[in-house]
C-alpha cells in the first residue's frame, strides 16, 4: 500500500511528458500544413499509408524568370504534399477550404434518376390526362345541369319560345318583304300564332267537355261487354273473380284517397307553373321575333375573341337546323292526325277531333310521342266500339307512323336534320329523365343543333390550320403536287408527251 502513491505519480508524469510532446507536434504541423489538424484526422482515416503533416518531402521550386523575384534571388524551397494527402488551393466543394476526394475506382458506377415524366408510360400518361379533362368536364356538365334543375321553368319557357319563334320567324321575314315594318309584322305574326295556338286549345277543351257524358257511357257499355267477353272466354274466368278484381280496384281508391288529394293539390300547382312557363314562352317569342338579330350579336359578346369567327359562323347554320326540323315535325304532325282523324271519324270513334289533335301535339315527342297517342287511340275505341273497331284503328295507326317513318320524314326533313335513331331515342330518354316531358321534346332539337354546330366547327378549325401552314416551295412544291389518278386526262397526257 504504501507504494501505490509513487507508482500514480510517475504514471502521471509520463502523461505530461506524453501530451507536452502531442502539443509541440501539434504545433510544428499546424506551421507546416495550413489545412490545420482537422482535416489531418479525417486524411488520416481516409488513407492510413499517407505520412504525416510535418514528415512531408520537399522539392526545390523551379527556378523563376530574372526579375520575378520579390524577395532573395534565389528559389526557395515550396512543401508539395506526398500523394493521397490534402492540397492546398485544391477545389473547394464543401465551402471550408477542403476539397472532396474522389470515389474509388473500386466503386459500382450510379446511374442517373430518369426524369419522372419520361419514366412513367405514353399510354398511361395519355390516358391520365384524357381522365382529369373528362372529369373536369363532367363536373362543369354536372354543376350546368343542377342550375338548369333549379331554373328549370324558365329554361324550358325559353326553349320553346325558341321553337316558336322558328316556327313564325319566316312569317315575319314574308311581311317585311312585303313593305311592313319590323314592328308591324312581328305584331301581326306573333297574334295570329298565339291566337291560332289559343283557339285550338280551346276546341280541344270543349270537344272533350261536350263529350264526356257520352264518352262515361260508351266506357262503361265497354266494360261490361269486355266482362261479357271474358265470361265467354276459353280462359274460364269466372263472374266471381271479376267482381273481386273490380272490389279491389275500388278498396285501392277508397285506401289512396288521401295521395288522389296530394296528387290533385300538385296538379293546380302544375296548372300555376304552366301558366307561368306560357306566359314567359310568348313574352320571349314577341322580343326574339323583333330583335333575334341584336341579341344574338350580345350573345357573340360573350364569347372569346378567338372563337368569335367560328361561333358566328355556327351560329347561322345552327338556326337554319332548327328551323327546318321545327317546320318539318309540324309538317309531319299534321299529317299524322289528318289521316289518323279522319280514320277514326270514319270508324266512328267518339272524339275524333280531340285524339287527332293530340296526336299532332305528341308527334314533337319523336318515337315516344307516336306509340302514346296512337295507345291511346286504339285504347278509347276498344272501350267504346269493341275489340273489332280497335283492330281497324291500330291498323291505322300503324300504316300512316310506317309512311311518316319511310316517306314523309326523309322527304321533308331531308339532309337537314341528320341524327342517328339510336341517339333520337338515347336523347329522349335523357330528356325524359331530366325534365319530363318538355325535356323530351326539346332534347332531339337539341341534338340536331349540336350536331350541325359541331360540324361546322370541326371545318371551320381545320380549314383555318390549312391556311395558317405555309405554302411549300420549289423542290417541296413539286414534291406535294397531287398526282393525277390512273387513266385520268392528265395521267394520258403525260404518256403521250
Amino acid at each position: 500500500m504504501s507504494r501505490l502513491p509513487g507508482w500514480l505519480a510517475r504514471l502521471g508524469e509520463g502523461l505530461s511528458r506524453m501530451g507536452e510532446r502531442l502539443d509541440e507536434r501539434r504545433a510544428e504541423a499546424e506551421r507546416e500544413d495550413p489545412l490545420g489538424p482537422s482535416y489531418e484526422s479525417e486524411a488520416g482515416r481516409e488513407d492510413t499509408t499517407a505520412p504525416a503533416p510535418h514528415e512531408h518531402a520537399t522539392t526545390p521550386a523551379p527556378e523563376r524568370p530574372a526579375g520575378a523575384d520579390t524577395g532573395a534571388g534565389t528559389a526557395t524551397p515550396v512543401p508539395t504534399a506526398a500523394p493521397g494527402a490534402p492540397v492546398p488551393g485544391a477545389d473547394d466543394k464543401d465551402g471550408t477550404g477542403r476539397s472532396v476526394p474522389a470515389p474509388p475506382s473500386y466503386a459500382p458506377a450510379v446511374a442517373a434518376r430518369p426524369d419522372p415524366a419520361a419514366a412513367i408510360p405514353w399510354g398511361m400518361r395519355v390516358a391520365a390526362e384524357a381522365s382529369w379533362r373528362l372529369l373536369v368536364f363532367a363536373g362543369t356538365l354536372w354543376v350546368l345541369m343542377k342550375v338548369i334543375s333549379s331554373v328549370q321553368l324558365v329554361v324550358l319557357a325559353f326553349v320553346a319560345a325558341l321553337l316558336v319563334t322558328a316556327l313564325l320567324q319566316p312569317t315575319v321575314a314574308r311581311l317585311r318583304t312585303m313593305g311592313l315594318p319590323r314592328g308591324l309584322a312581328t305584331a301581326v305574326t306573333a297574334v295570329s300564332g298565339f291566337v291560332v295556338m289559343g283557339l285550338v286549345g280551346w276546341f280541344v277543351v270543349w270537344q272533350v267537355m261536350d263529350n264526356i257524358d257520352n264518352l262515361s257511357d260508351q266506357v262503361k257499355d265497354g266494360i261490361e261487354e269486355l266482362k261479357r267477353g271474358l265470361l265467354n272466354s276459353p280462359f274460364h274466368v269466372t263472374e266471381q273473380q271479376i267482381n273481386a278484381i273490380a272490389k279491389n280496384l275500388s278498396d285501392s281508391v277508397g285506401a289512396n284517397a288521401e295521395q288522389i288529394t296530394q296528387v290533385g293539390l300538385q296538379g293546380v300547382t302544375v296548372v300555376v307553373e304552366t301558366l307561368t312557363g306560357i306566359l314567359l314562352a310568348m313574352f320571349s317569342t314577341l322580343f326574339l321575333l323583333y330583335d333575334g338579330k341584336k341579341v344574338w350579336e350580345w350573345t357573340l359578346k360573350l364569347v372569346p375573341a378567338q372563337a368569335r369567327p367560328g361561333v358566328a359562323g355556327a351560329g347561322p347554320r345552327a338556326w337554319r337546323t332548327l328551323t327546318a326540323y321545327v317546320r318539318g315535325t309540324v309538317l309531319v304532325a299534321l299529317i299524322d292526325a289528318v289521316f289518323i282523324g279522319l280514320g277514326l271519324y270514319f270508324l266512328d270513334v267518339p272524339m275524333a277531333v280531340p285524339l287527332a289533335v293530340f296526336i299532332f301535339l305528341f308527334a314533337f315527342i319523336p318515337l315516344v310521342g307516336a306509340v302514346i297517342s296512337g295507345a291511346l287511340a286504339v285504347v278509347v275505341a276498344l272501350v267504346t266500339n269493341g275489340l273489332f273497331t280497335a283492330l281497324m284503328v291500330l291498323v291505322v295507326v300503324l300504316a300512316v307512323q310506317q309512311i311518316e317513318g319511310h316517306v314523309l320524314q326523309p322527304f321533308i326533313l331531308g339532309r337537314a336534320v341528320r341524327v342517328h335513331p339510336l341517339a333520337v331515342v338515347l336523347a329522349v330518354a335523357a330528356g325524359g329523365l331530366t325534365a319530363g316531358i318538355g325535356g323530351a321534346v326539346v332534347a332531339v332539337p337539341l341534338v340536331a343543333v349540336s350536331n350541325t354546330v359541331v360540324g361546322y366547327l370541326r371545318a371551320y378549325s381545320t380549314e383555318q390550320a390549312l391556311r395558317s401552314t405555309p405554302e411549300p416551295r420549289g423542290a417541296t412544291a413539286f414534291a406535294v403536287a397531287p398526282t393525277p389518278a390512273p387513266g385520268s386526262g392528265a395521267d394520258k397526257g403525260e404518256k403521250h408527251t
